[in-house]
């Protein structure tokens, strides 16, 4: 996690939770010129439309005061989705038994991206079975993590 969106996610965790909603993550986004802070929300009974806006008018009121991110971009709060983003280590253990995704920042063999079903997590280590074998990675070369439903 760069350390813009470690301050953005510090930053932002308290007012989600004040709010009411578990503050899944967050991400910054550039495409070409196009920016996009996404900040993810999540609660027991599902998010709505509402609980985003909520979120949001909060969010940007915050970023209008405090100014942490330079030059335009587009504000953005939504659920996780069926292919929920894992932000943090914690967030893998509910998964254990589900299909997950996971690119890696250096890669094993030749090989940057793998998916297959999340076995455990130990320590600062998870472990996938893929293909009938078995794969551990240490936390800190995942690049990103998805649940990932067939």
């Amino acid at each position: 996690m760069t350390t813009r969106v470690s301050n953005l996610q510090e930053m932002f965790e308290p007012v989600v939770a004040s709010l009411g909603y578990e503050f899944v993550g967050c991400e910054f986004i550039t495409f070409g010129k196009h920016r996009k802070f996404r900040i993810y929300i999540d609660k027991e009974d599902g998010v709505a439309i509402e609980d985003c806006e909520k979120v949001s008018r909060q969010v940007s009121a915050i970023l209008d005061v405090e100014d942490p991110i330079s030059g335009e971009f587009r504000l953005e709060v939504s659920s996780p989705g069926f292919d929920r983003t894992l932000f943090k280590l914690e967030q893998y253990l509910p998964y254990i038994g589900e299909r997950i995704k996971l690119r890696l920042i250096e890669p094993l063999g030749d090989q940057r991206n793998f998916v297959g079903e999340l076995m455990k997590v130990e320590g600062s280590q998870v472990t996938i079975q893929m293909d009938g074998q078995e794969f551990i990675f240490e936390y800190e070369n995942i690049n990103k993590a998805n649940l990932a439903p067939l």
